[in-house]
């Protein structure tokens, strides 16, 4: 495969500079576990040239034993040298997967992100994203085991004082911009023990690698500093759990398509069919953007989780709100926010579903509903009755997927298929599951 001399000469001197000894080739499956194989150093200059033939039955939702051969081409743009793995130099590269005729397999998660992105770009636009990935931070118990869970301060939203990981969250910010990611905001959230460390709104390739990084970086980072780092969605009952609130927009020749600032919300009409679009198929993306049987413990009126299909300025309860922007950059910082993705979900799925439903709303020029500026989880039952809810559970949600036409054409049939399939099996074990709280409520009752 061919490769950017000038980018591949730049790798070679990192690698002396840097006396690299091994690199870690990285890709997703479609559930979206990181995966990788690491190779040592002599081999990438053959890697760069042929590929890495990998067993691609062996990963969740990628190839039948017929049909295994498959190669991991890597993405120059994203090699960086792993900065906590000093004692021997370590660089990691994230990698698209092909099929052994070396075409881009269609079931990579990465290469149906690089598709939508493609539809965007028939229509003429680019797809930028910024997505918020809360997560906690936990203390292993005394024996190495993290139950019952030890949050690792009682700090809330923006604490100092009581703060314990502040310390920790710099090590994170160092980590990260040692692989080339621009860190904009650091801080503790609401729940006790969560966090946030928010990157730099990008093209939503380049960020959604940012994001798979993110989470690999925060877990080794915790981990060295004796504490787990989680982005399960609702780790503890009673507190908020963790979002991934997506900031998003389209651009076309330079300018943002979004904006208008004579629209009372500073919208354009291509951001209403946008958001119109998200809207209509918000309940079938369900199952991709809050993905876990867990995700549906979040999403659960209060605990600023959006439930309702609504959009809105100020009102965290809805479903998509408009950030308030200065007034000197309506121009170009105007952008929508879904609020019902959770950092459990693939980067490369989510937005690649989420683009597709807000194209159709473009191309149909489907009309946003009105906006709902009141909180609308203090409606009376009268009014909850005239919205439309997000599913309830991880069983729902995979119904909804399961007709969409929309998800099944931004997937294509191999992947869509796979992907119910594992998020089917998810369910079924949950459904036949018997809880803690059911023993507890019942066994000595009935």
């Amino acid at each position: 495969m061919a490769h950017d001399p000038a980018k591949a000469k730049s790798i070679a001197e990192i690698i002396k500079e840097k006396k690299v000894a091994f690199i870690n080739l990285q890709f997703t499956d479609i559930m979206g576990m990181v995966k990788s194989v690491g190779i040592p150093v002599t081999q990438w200059n053959d890697v760069l040239d042929h590929g890495m033939w990998f067993d691609g039955s062996s990963v969740q939702g990628f190839a039948r034993i017929a049909e295994s051969d498959m190669l991991l081409h890597p993405d120059l743009d994203t090699f960086a040298v792993i900065p906590w793995d000093l004692d021997v130099p370590t660089a990691r590269v994230i990698c698209d997967a092909h099929l052994p005729t070396d075409e881009p397999f269609p079931g990579d998660p990465r290469q149906v992100l690089k598709r939508a992105l493609a539809k965007a770009a028939a229509m003429g636009y680019e797809y930028f994203t910024g997505p918020e990935l809360e997560f906690f931070l936990f203390k292993p118990n005394p024996d190495g085991s993290l139950l019952p869970l030890a949050p690792h301060d009682q700090a809330g939203y923006f604490d100092v004082s009581t703060d314990q990981a502040h310390s920790v969250r710099r090590q994170m910010v160092s980590a990260l911009e040692a692989f080339g990611i621009t860190v904009e905001a650091l801080h503790h959230e609401v729940a006790v023990g969560q966090s946030e460390i928010d990157f730099k709104y990008d093209r939503a390739l380049r960020t959604a690698d940012n994001a798979i990084t993110l989470r690999l970086t925060l877990k080794a980072i915790a981990q060295r500093n004796g504490l787990y780092a989680t982005f399960m969605p609702k780790p503890v009952a009673g507190i908020n759990g963790s979002g991934m609130h997506t900031h998003q927009s389209l651009w076309k020749d330079g300018k943002n398509s979004f904006a208008d600032p004579s629209d009372a919300y500073g919208l354009s009409a291509v951001a209403k069919h946008f958001i119109a679009g998200q809207l209509a198929h918000a309940r079938e993306l369900s199952a991709v953007i809050a993905p876990l049987v867990n995700s549906y413990k979040r999403l659960v009126p209060g605990y600023e989780a959006p439930v309702y299909l609504s959009w809105a300025r100020t009102n965290r309860s809805a479903l998509i709100r408009i950030p308030k922007v200065s007034a000197g950059r309506v121009a170009t910082a105007t952008r929508i926010e879904l609020r019902c993705p959770d950092p459990s979900a693939s980067p490369y799925l989510a937005f690649a579903a989420m683009l597709w439903a807000g194209l159709e709303g473009i191309e149909k020029k489907l009309e946003a509903p009105a906006p709902r500026e009141e909180d609308l989880y203090h409606l009376d039952e009268a009014g909850l009755s005239r919205l439309t809810a997000m599913p309830g559970s991880l069983g729902e949600a995979i119904t909804e997927l399961r007709g969409s036409a929309l998800v099944r054409e931004a997937f294509g049939d191999h992947l869509f298929e796979r992907y119910i399939e594992g998020r089917r099996h998810e369910w079924d074990e949950y459904r036949i599951s018997v809880s803690d709280w059911e023993l507890n409520r019942y066994l000595s009752i009935y």
